[in-house]
C-alpha cells in the first residue's frame, strides 16, 4: 500500500491512498466466496455456484461492498502508520473499483492540533474571596421551611385574598378557540403576583366562592403557544392556606435528621461557602482559560467543537431533567441553542487543548493515590459507601477520564500560583 501525506493546514490533513491489484483481487476473491457460500440459486448446490454466475448477478453490490472495506481498512491503517491524529470521520473521494488495477482513494481528515503554549505565566486573575451572608442562611432557612408546609381549607371566610390558594376550574381559549391543555379541573394555583402561565393568578383577589373571572396570558418563550396571549375564565371552587412551621429544633430534625436549629444553620452555612468557593473556582478557572487563549491563539477541528457542543447541550437537558423537567415539553429550538452554545463550546475546547499541552510541558501527572483519594471525596460528597463508588470507577475509561480532571485541576492552580493579581 503506497501512502502519501500532505498537510493542508495545521487541523486538516489529506491522504492520497494507493492499494495493490493483488490485494484487491484477493479481496474481491474472499467477498465472492463468502457470497457462494450463503447464496442459494437454483440448478446449483449450497457453495458451489461458480463465481462467473456470481459476477453476472451480484457484481455491483460485490464491488460496492469490496471498495468500502478497501477504504476503511486502508485508512485505518494508513493514519496509523503515519501517526494521523484523526479526530472526526474523514471525506472520501475517488474510490473507484476497477479490475486488475490499483485501488486509488484520497482521504481529508480534520486532525487534533499541536499546540505549543506560551506566555503563561503572570496570567491576569481577580481573585475572588466567597464568603456568606446571615441573610442566605436565613433565606435557606425560610425555604425549607415553606417547603413543609401543608394546605388547610379556609375558615370563616370565602373570599380570595393575595397568598391564598384556590381551587379553580378553567377554561383557556387563544383567538376564541380551546387549545390543548388549556382547560382543568379542581386544580390549585396560588392568588399572587406573577405569572398566570405559572400558575399565580392576581386576578382572583375579591372573587367568592362559586364565581367565575377571566384573566389574560401571554405565553413566554418556549411554549407551544409563545407569544400568544390566551384567555382563561377561571371558576373558584375552594380556598386553602398554607401553614408552615416554626423555626426550631423539631424542624431541623425534620430536615436534617437534627438535632437543633443552630446545627442546621451551620450545615446550611457550610454547604453555601462550598458552592460559593466552587462557583468561584469556575470563574476564575474562565479568567485564566480565557486569558490563555488570548495568548495562544490556534484553530480548532470542527469535529471536537461538535462533539463539545453535543456534551454541553446534553450536560443541559440531563440539567432539566434533574430539576423535574421533561426538556420534551419545552418545544426547545436545538439549532438555535447550538448556535447559541457553540463559541463557548469552542473556548472549551481551546482551553481543555492548552491545559494538557500545559500539563505535559510541566511534568504535571496524577497518581493512583490521587484518584483513590478522589474517589472517596465523591463518596462522601454523594453520601453513598466508598465500595460502590469504587466499583462506578473499576471501569478503565471512567478512571482515566477522573484522572484527566485531576490533571486539569492541578494546571489550572498550577496557573493561578503563577497569576498577576488584578483589583
Amino acid at each position: 500500500m503506497k501512502v502519501h501525506v500532505e498537510t493542508l493546514s495545521p487541523i486538516e490533513r489529506k491522504l492520497s491512498i494507493e492499494v495493490e491489484p493483488d490485494q484487491v483481487a484477493a479481496e474481491l476473491g474472499r467477498a465472492y466466496h463468502a457470497l457462494g457460500e450463503r447464496v442459494r440459486l437454483p440448478g446449483f448446490r449450497p457453495g458451489k455456484v461458480p463465481r462467473r454466475i456470481l459476477e453476472q448477478r451480484f457484481r455491483g453490490e460485490v464491488e460496492d461492498d469490496v471498495a468500502r472495506r478497501l477504504v476503511e481498512k486502508s485508512y485505518l491503517s494508513a493514519i496509523s502508520e503515519h501517526g494521523v491524529e484523526a479526530v472526526g470521520e474523514p471525506q472520501v473521494t475517488g474510490a473507484q473499483l476497477v479490475l486488475d488495477a490499483p485501488f486509488a482513494f484520497q482521504a481529508t481528515v480534520e486532525v487534533r492540533p499541536e499546540v505549543a503554549p506560551k506566555d503563561y505565566a503572570g496570567l491576569p486573575l481577580k481573585r475572588l474571596s466567597p464568603k456568606v451572608e446571615e441573610a442566605q442562611v436565613e433565606t435557606r432557612l425560610e425555604e425549607l421551611r415553606q417547603r413543609l408546609g401543608r394546605l388547610e381549607p379556609v375558615e370563616g371566610r370565602t373570599t380570595a385574598e393575595l397568598s391564598d390558594f384556590a381551587v379553580v376550574d378553567y377554561q383557556g381559549t387563544v383567538d376564541g378557540k380551546p387549545f390543548d391543555g388549556g382547560s382543568g379541573e379542581g386544580v390549585t394555583v396560588e392568588v399572587a403576583k406573577g405569572e398566570v402561565t405559572q400558575g399565580n393568578v392576581e386576578a382572583l383577589v375579591g372573587l367568592e366562592v362559586g364565581q367565575t373571572r377571566e384573566a389574560s396570558a401571554t405565553f413566554p418563550k418556549g411554549h407551544p403557544q409563545a407569544g400568544k396571549t390566551a384567555t382563561f375564565r377561571f371558576t373558584l371552587k375552594g380556598l386553602k392556606r398554607q401553614i408552615v412551621p416554626p423555626l426550631d429544633d423539631e424542624l431541623a430534625r425534620e430536615v436534617a435528621g437534627g438535632p437543633t436549629l443552630e446545627a442546621l444553620r451551620n450545615r446550611i452555612r457550610t454547604d453555601l461557602l462550598a458552592s460559593a468557593k466552587a462557583e468561584a473556582s469556575r470563574t476564575e478557572r474562565d479568567q485564566l482559560v480565557n486569558a490563555l487563549i488570548e495568548r495562544n491563539p490556534f484553530a480548532v477541528p470542527k469535529a471536537m467543537v461538535e462533539r463539545g457542543l453535543e456534551a454541553m447541550l446534553e450536560g443541559a437537558l440531563r440539567s432539566l431533567a434533574r430539576g423535574g423537567v421533561d426538556p420534551r415539553t419545552l418545544n426547545l429550538d436545538f439549532d438555535a441553542l447550538r448556535a447559541e452554545m457553540r463559541p463557548r463550546a469552542e473556548r472549551e475546547v481551546k482551553g481543555a487543548l492548552l491545559l494538557e499541552a500545559i500539563a505535559a510541558k510541566e511534568g504535571l501527572t496524577v497518581e493512583p493515590s490521587e484518584v483513590d483519594a478522589r474517589i472517596e471525596q465523591l463518596a462522601k460528597e454523594a453520601e453513598q459507601p466508598v465500595s460502590q463508588v469504587r466499583k462506578a470507577f473499576k471501569d478503565a475509561n471512567q478512571r482515566r477520564s477522573l484522572e484527566l480532571r485531576i490533571r486539569e485541576e492541578k494546571t489550572v492552580e498550577f496557573l493561578r500560583s503563577r497569576a498577576k493579581d488584578e483589583t
